[in-house]
């Protein structure tokens, strides 16, 4: 057999009969659903401000009691008539969280309405004000204007817009949205596990090293095949917790289906969907099922997992041969980790816009290829030329890495007693 794969198998094989594998594998989807419920906690808790008293110095004397009314959820308002500063004495006090003042031109477009505080309460608190004041006065001038009540029902009256997107199969509805957040999701496991399992490759190397395990088995194979057999070996035991947690997460979803089906009416599930559908759900619930996930997205996702992680893998395995402990490893790891980062940073944006310019080439760089090309293969339909030079780029860096790499790895394990700096892995990689 060939030595890389001897070894691949040996470094396989010896995690995953470990106890820390099987506890990892257990416990990580728990602490993931732990952190979500205590993520979804902590959001519904801070929903919860309590009520805010706020004052509405109307000098047009009209729009007051209309803002209020507009703000009667999470707000005590008054239409306050005392001077300014008696209002804003009362803030400082504490006894308002805040006043309005709408200026005289208010309606006629002249000034803007202005909200005094010790701090607006956030951004959404911010932007409900500001449409409540819009709202308000919309309706006002189209009353002034003389528009009649069907108008003035017509212009609130809030339309909803029917997503569907043109395949070849035909029209379907377009959860572009939705997909666009699994492909966060996606790009997420991705970057974490390129940090989770990186790390284990390095540590893996520094252990064989500081124990001199690694001059045992370098006498038998080249420090080449060591550092790929053990790259590829922590790669199939991620792989394997990957198949792992779809499994309970497909065995859960059955169970749970098992449970509400005990204890909930079909028929009454028809009905929750057909209200749902009439308040304006932007998707349609049945597209929640996994059988809806594309197949392919399923292959890129691990077709660049395993790109990304033999490309930050080699190199993890570079920096573990040149240290003797881990905590010498941090300022090596920094050329490797800001790559990793900042793809994570670029998420939002390209998840938001995935045909922009900028998305497309960004998701075509090597080292951000990984995270950001699967979340825009989530998101949008990427032409196939994109995804196959992706891949071919990705490939190629892989190479190129794996070279360097290997040549620090060659000198790195059998180098003790000093502490190494980029110079001297420079110099390693010209003369290895």
């Amino acid at each position: 057999m060939n030595k890389i794969a001897i070894i691949a198998r040996s470094e396989y094989l010896r995690r995953v009969k470990s106890k820390s594998f099987v506890v990892a594998t257990v416990l990580a989807p728990v602490m993931l659903l732990l952190l979500v419920a205590v993520s979804v906690t902590v959001g519904v808790l801070t929903q919860d401000g309590g009520t805010k008293s706020v004052a509405i110095l109307d000098r047009t004397e009209r729009l007051g009691p209309a803002l209020g009314e507009r703000l009667s959820d999470g707000y005590a308002v008054s239409v306050a008539d005392v001077p300014e500063d008696s209002l804003r004495a009362r803030v400082q006090r504490g006894e308002l969280d805040g006043y309005f003042v709408l200026p005289d031109g208010l309606l006629e477009g002249e000034g803007e309405a202005t909200y005094y505080s010790e701090g607006s309460g956030g951004f959404s608190a911010q932007f409900r004000l500001e449409d409540a004041v819009g709202d308000v006065v919309r309706r006002a001038r189209l009353e002034a204007a003389g528009a009649p009540q069907l108008v003035l029902d017509a212009v609130e009256e809030r339309v909803g817009v029917r997503m569907v997107a043109i395949t070849d199969e035909g029209d379907a509805t377009d959860a572009g949205w939705l997909y666009a957040g699994l492909g966060y999701a996606m790009g997420f496991i991705i970057y974490i596990a390129m940090f989770v399992y990186g790390a284990m490759v390095m540590r893996g190397v520094i252990e064989e090293k500081t124990n001199r395990i690694i001059e045992v088995v370098a006498s038998s194979a080249r420090p080449f095949q060591l550092m790929m057999g053990k790259v590829l070996g922590i790669g199939a035991v991620g792989l394997t917790q990957f198949a792992l947690w779809v499994v309970l997460a497909l065995a859960g979803v059955v169970a749970l289906g098992t449970v509400l089906a005990g204890f909930v009416d079909p028929a009454a599930l028809a009905g929750a969907d057909a209200v749902a559908q009439a308040e304006g759900l932007p998707f349609d619930p049945a597209l929640l099922s996994l059988s809806n996930v594309p197949f392919d997205l399923i292959v890129y996702f691990l077709l660049f997992f395993l790109g990304g992680y033999l490309l930050y893998g080699s190199l993890f395995a570079a920096v573990g041969s040149a240290v003797e402990q881990e905590s010498d490893a941090q300022s090596l790891q920094l050329p490797i980790m800001i790559p990793v980062i900042l793809p994570a940073i670029f998420l939002p944006f390209i998840a938001d816009n995935p045909d922009a310019p900028m998305s497309v080439a960004l998701s075509l760089v090597p080292f951000f290829s990984p995270i950001l090309m699967v979340v825009r293969a989530a998101a949008t339909d990427v032409p196939f030329w994109q995804m196959g030079l992706a891949l071919v780029l990705l490939a190629l860096a892989f190479v190129g890495t794996i070279w360097v790499a290997s040549r620090i790895y060659r000198v790195g394990i059998l180098m003790y007693g000093k502490k190494a700096t980029f110079r001297d892995l420079a110099r390693w990689v010209r003369y290895a």
